[in-house]
């Protein structure tokens, strides 16, 4: 009898090298296998679930809060994204048990791709109809929106720094993009 092995292969896990002759100019580098939590809270929850978290839930729509190694993302006014460390969604889920409307673990959707170095705003730019001047989106603010035709979602995380979520499905093509956009900013810092 032979036994077979799974291995787990995050969407771009092919895209490293490519990723790396755009540095310094822009530092692209996939975190994959996020815990990913979609939480639908009610109303007079939000303390319950931020407490049992360790991490407050944004107050605010368009924003995020980081903590206790998680990271909480405003999707809506009721709904919440909670990032954490790979192989935590079982550990999570059993945090907020009972506390929410619904708690899914959403993990296997969505890839995490960080973005940084002194054009990433500028590669950005060339995607997203969102104004990322610091003074319009600084750091902690989360959007869902289009990136080159792709949903993601966007967090500044301060100064030339971003997280970009996409779907699993869309991580290919936008990672191309990605790299096309950029391609024009290597040699330059």
């Amino acid at each position: 009898m032979t036994v077979s092995t799974l291995v787990r292969h995050s969407p771009l896990e092919d895209w490293a090298p490519r990723f790396a002759a755009l540095e310094p100019a822009v530092v692209l580098a996939e975190r994959p296998f996020l815990a990913q939590l979609t939480l639908r809270v009610a109303p007079g929850q939000h303390s319950a679930v931020s407490t049992a978290l360790g991490c407050p839930l944004p107050e605010r729509p368009c924003t995020a809060t980081a903590g206790a190694g998680l990271d909480v993302l405003w999707l809506g006014p009721d709904e919440y994204l909670v990032l954490g460390a790979p192989g935590t969604e079982s550990a999570l889920l059993s945090l907020v048990d009972g506390l929410c409307r619904s708690a899914v673990d959403t993990s296997a959707q969505r890839t995490t791709v960080d973005l940084s170095g002194p054009h990433a705003r500028d590669v950005l730019a060339h995607g997203c109809a969102v104004d990322l001047h610091p003074l319009s989106s600084p750091p902690g603010t989360c959007v869902q929106t289009l990136l080159a035709r792709a949903g993601v979602v966007l967090v500044a995380r301060g100064g030339d720094a971003f997280t970009v979520l996409v779907r699993s499905s869309f991580a290919g093509y936008l990672a191309a993009w990605l790299v096309d956009a950029a391609t024009e900013y290597v040699g330059e810092s």
